[in-house]
């Protein structure tokens, strides 16, 4: 926690840090498409195709830097989660772009105030994996473990009554996920 206030301060060791941390994102995020090293198991990776072209099953159009975003909230969201868990994670997202209930955008949807603990919090701005960007891929081809929920949340954490009030669908790993 000091680490991130002492960066807060000093705004040239930000820059410099958010710079390092950009570079590392894209090199993983290049990694699995150029042939980089291979998955692990259990762990499923987009065809070149399906990354070249931002076109993906479920009719939504999206950037290289929007994948990125939304494997950086995964990371933030879902580190110690199985990968089907962060699969998860991106699932709401998309989920909630096709919905009326939220901005139409990935990008939106991700900086709607408090939507997202990790954005708030600053945890997804930590270093992205392989495990993570490979979720955001996953999601964005259709795959949605959740059964199309709009929420997630640890219940172990969560205290909000309005959120308790949601029908739950399914629960993976630490979190459960609700309409």
């Amino acid at each position: 926690m000091a680490f991130f206030l002492w960066l807060k301060e000093n705004k040239m060791a930000l820059k410099a840090t958010a710079g390092i941390m950009v570079m590392f994102a894209l090199v993983l995020a290049v990694l699995p498409v150029v042939g980089g090293a291979a998955p692990q198991a259990g762990q499923k990776i987009a065809h070149q195709e399906q990354v070249a072209s931002s076109q993906v099953s479920r009719g939504t159009s999206i950037s290289r830097e929007d994948l990125l975003l939304m494997a950086r909230v995964i990371e933030g969201e879902a580190a110690d989660e199985p990968y089907i868990g962060k699969v998860a994670v991106g699932a709401v997202i998309i989920n909630r772009t096709q919905s009326g209930e939220f901005p139409r955008t990935i990008r939106g949807v991700i900086y709607q105030p408090d939507a997202f603990e990790a954005v708030t919090n600053g945890q997804y701005m930590r270093p992205l994996t392989r495990e993570s960007i490979a979720a955001a891929q996953e999601a964005i081809s259709g795959h949605d473990p959740t059964g199309g929920a709009l929420y997630y949340w640890n219940p172990d954490k969560a205290q909000s009554t309005w959120v308790w009030s949601r029908p739950i669908i399914t629960r993976i790993g630490n979190h459960v996920f609700a309409r």
